[in-house]
């Protein structure tokens, strides 16, 4: 059985390129736009991983963050942003990784497999 990543953008075009190259490394993919739609998600999809943007509207990474902490705290969170800026941010340092977003997905990818390896293991 594939694991499950829930990948949560509001990028319309990112998201789709998201799901597609992730699809293709053999993940199956559940989608948010936001991170009021990402708890939804989390809860009903039950994700293995979750790659989670900052900057979003309805509900930004950091708070959906915070939330989705507090109600399970084993399931590896990447943020996913394209500002460095974060990282600095107290709240971020909860999540699993940190990855600056890019055309290139293959530090994406390599995050994605260790922290579903080290998931495995623990």
């Amino acid at each position: 059985m594939a694991e499950k990543i829930l990948v949560v953008e509001d990028e319309d075009s990112l998201r789709l390129f998201y799901e597609e190259e992730l699809k293709s490394e053999g993940y199956e993919i559940l989608v948010a736009r936001n991170g009021r739609e990402a708890i939804q998600q989390m809860e009903e999809g039950k994700p293995d991983l979750i790659v989670l943007d900052i900057v979003m509207p309805v509900m930004d990474g950091m708070e959906a963050l915070g939330r989705i902490l507090r109600k399970d705290k084993k399931i590896p969170i990447i943020l996913n942003t394209s500002y460095s800026g974060y990282q600095r941010d107290f709240m971020s340092w909860a999540a699993d990784a940190y990855v600056t977003k890019s055309a290139d997905l293959t530090e994406l990818k390599i995050k994605i497999r260790h922290l579903l390896e080290k998931k495995k293991v623990s």
